[in-house]
């Protein structure tokens, strides 16, 4: 997807308007307002590399203006489209362009760069930004993943001059197996040849330009089939921008805390499928690879023995890698050099429970004892997906808590979608139905990258889940926790718990093992023996799959204009309980229960309530 398409040629009829119109389009394909910062980077840059292109004899080269990278919300500036002079090939260059004047090295990074007016925070060289976009569109596009072609990237800083950009022309190592190049302003005559050794004049791209709309989008990595792979061996995931801001960032903090005595705790802030978990395994992958001493640790029993059970396949002493938040009570001081902590929204006020023993009990905050356990101890949180009574992972209590300590903190807000097919606007369609976001439930129109569908009965949810399972994509019904959930029969029979009508399925298992042919709790979003049963928030919370079928159970329904939880409706033991949690908690967390199982497909939602009044309300705002 793209927001303008036009040769370079034809971008000047437009160009008066130009800022205008890709702010309606955006506007219109993601439902976001365009900023003061990209409207100013429209307005001056692209007709400075239209002129270029001109005057490089090049104004039939294909111009992609904001072009959406699969399966991600990110969007690469430009992607040129046109026939390469010496190979004949269909030939691409992504461009990112900058309006920087001047840029130096952060500290002693050799990636990390910093830039008047951002502060302190740093960010990622251009050109390792271009390369990260070059990898991730060749593990995504199939066409530049199968045929011949030829891919390179540029980042263009039009504005600068080779003096106002020294520290970040010594940085730029040439990568032969990743071709990029960086062009100051000052560079102009240079940046022309390079444009002409990529395009061949007088040939329309628009042929190149659309082989590259038209390929298939290959199927993501999924994040645990190559956490062997990513652990043991070697890098398996492309990191853009932010992602790629926050990896590099802890690996230097690491790296400073191992000089000297500075501690820095590091927030990742992110909404679903924004990277936080692959950011966590890529760091995990370097810094065993450095001999770090680094941990892995959630909240999740699902999600940790899911990841013990992927990454130590070949290697079980790799499972003692990860570990719960709750296991660090007696760790020393510092004793680890990275602590990583995913889905730390999940962290507890402590980490002792009615199991702990007397003499064990301090009293101790859990988050004292994370922060305490590591040099350099990593948070990735989404502040929505608190689902539990007693998780109190935050940003403010996070970063409170560590600036109290004397450590150096920092914080990095991924604004990626990998899972919701890189939709922003079904993220931020989920949050405004549910409240969790401001401006009101607002109507489905669709952006070309998400699908999502209203259903009618339980039966017809199954049925198109099943369709794409069988299709070899995966697939899964979830549902709020709204039935009763009973143990198996003795002969191993699941008891068919979730009944609508004449409709019924059993619920996910609760044990850690296999039972009847249904794989363990924690193996059901990724075994595929999980479609028969229906999961809840506690098996598919951390997790993703092709297609979503979520049951917006009757503990939520939609009446008289607003939502209104429904304690009654709810059969979940940990949120029954008056005395734990109030009425504004239940309704606080059954909604952040469903803004998760909303958000756990990467291609398609299908959502079915058993309520008519919520049903016809969610029909009317999602159009077939």
């Amino acid at each position: 997807m793209f927001l303008l398409r036009s040769s370079a040629q034809g971008l000047s009829v437009v160009e008066a308007q130009l800022a205008q119109y890709i702010a309606e389009q955006m506007a219109i394909t993601t439902g976001r307002s365009a900023s003061p910062s990209e409207r100013r980077s429209w307005e001056r840059s692209l007709p400075r590399l239209r002129a270029d292109l001109i005057d490089a004899g090049l104004g039939d080269v294909e111009m992609l203006v904001e072009y959406q990278l699969p399966l991600t919300s990110k969007r690469a500036d430009v992607v040129l489209a046109g026939r390469h002079p010496q190979t004949g090939r269909a030939s691409y260059l992504v461009v990112e362009l900058k309006q920087w004047s001047e840029a130096e090295r952060f500290e002693d990074s050799d990636v990390l760069v910093r830039i008047d007016g951002y502060g302190n925070h740093p960010v990622l060289h251009p050109l390792e930004q271009v390369r990260g976009y070059c990898d991730y569109l060749t593990d995504f596009v199939v066409t530049l993943a199968e045929d011949e072609h030829e891919l390179a990237g540029t980042a263009y800083l039009h504005n600068a001059t080779n003096l106002g950009i020294a520290d970040l022309r010594d940085m730029a190592a040439p990568d032969a197996a990743r071709p990029a190049r960086m062009f100051s302003g000052q560079d102009r005559s240079q940046f022309l040849d390079y444009l002409r050794s990529r395009f061949a004049p007088g040939v329309s791209g628009a042929e190149y330009a659309d082989r590259l709309l038209n390929s298939r989008v290959g199927p993501s990595k999924q994040l645990l089939a190559l956490a062997a792979d990513e652990v043991q061996r070697r890098e398996q995931f492309v990191l853009l921008d932010e992602q790629r801001d926050a990896y590099e960032l802890v690996l230097h903090a690491v790296e400073k805390a191992r000089r000297g005595t500075t501690k820095t705790a590091v927030v990742v802030v992110g909404g679903p499928g924004s990277g936080k978990s692959v950011i966590a395994l890529s760091l995990m992958g370097e810094l065993s690879r450095q001999g770090r001493g680094v941990m892995h640790a959630t909240g999740s029993q699902s999600f940790t023995k899911t990841l013990r059970k992927v990454a130590a396949a070949r290697a079980p002493r790799v499972r003692k890698l990860f570990g719960y938040f709750n296991g660090f009570m007696a760790a020393e001081p510092n004793e680890l050099e990275c602590l990583i902590l995913d889905e730390a929204h999940r962290i507890r006020e402590t980490s002792e429970s009615r199991f702990t023993r007397k003499e064990h009990r301090t009293g101790r905050p859990q988050l004292d004892e994370l922060l305490s356990a590591a040099r350099v101890p990593v948070f990735l949180l989404d502040q929505n997906q608190v689902v539990r009574p007693g998780e109190m992972g935050t940003v403010e209590a996070i970063t409170g808590y560590a600036e109290s300590l004397g450590m150096d903190v920092h914080e990095i807000d991924l604004d990626d979608q990998f899972r919701c097919g890189g939709s922003a606007l079904y993220v931020e369609w989920v949050e405004r139905l549910l409240g969790l976001a401001p401006g009101g439930p607002f109507a489905w129109e669709g952006d070309g990258t998400f699908e999502l569908h209203v259903v009618d009965s339980p039966e017809e949810l199954e049925h198109v889940l099943g369709v794409r399972q069988d299709d070899g994509y995966t697939a899964r019904m979830a549902a709020g926790y709204c039935w009763p959930w009973s143990d198996p029969e003795l002969d191993g029979t699941l008891v068919p718990d979730v009944r609508i009508g004449d409709w019924s399925r059993p619920w996910n298992l609760k044990g850690d093992r296999s039972v009847g042919g249904a794989p363990a709790a924690a193996l059901w979003a990724t075994d595929p023996a999980g479609f028969g049963q229906v999961g809840c928030i506690y098996t598919a919370q951390g997790f993703e799959y092709d297609h979503a079928g979520i049951i917006i159970g009757p503990d939520l329904v939609w009446r008289d204009g607003h939502w209104r939880s429904v304690r009654e409706g709810n059969r979940d033991p940990a949120l029954r309980n008056r005395t734990k949690v109030s009425d504004h908690d239940f309704d606080r967390l059954v909604r952040n229960v469903y803004k998760v199982l909303l958000t756990r497909g990467m291609q398609s939602a299908w959502v079915y309530s058993p309520d008519p009044q919520t049903r016809d309300f969610l029909r009317g705002l999602v159009r077939r």
